[in-house]
């Protein structure tokens, strides 16, 4: 089975030794956010997935599970 995009992001997020609310500050988004986008409550915008694909170095096709 394909990891969703939460279960991508909370992977990133773990590796780089970060917590939610470090994440939401260097993203400049609020923690909540954050936890709603791991749990596939809610999606990103198209600026709030660049930024993360940046921040963590990695594809947007990645990132939206379109490639392994």
């Amino acid at each position: 089975m394909d990891a969703t995009f939460g279960e991508r992001l909370r992977e990133l997020r773990k590796e780089a030794g970060l917590g939610q609310i470090a994440l939401a500050e260097k993203l400049g988004v609020g923690k909540s956010v954050i936890s709603l986008w791991e749990l596939n409550k809610c999606e990103p915008t198209l600026s709030n997935l660049v930024a993360i694909a940046r921040f963590f170095d990695v594809s947007l096709d990645w990132l939206a599970g379109l490639e392994d």
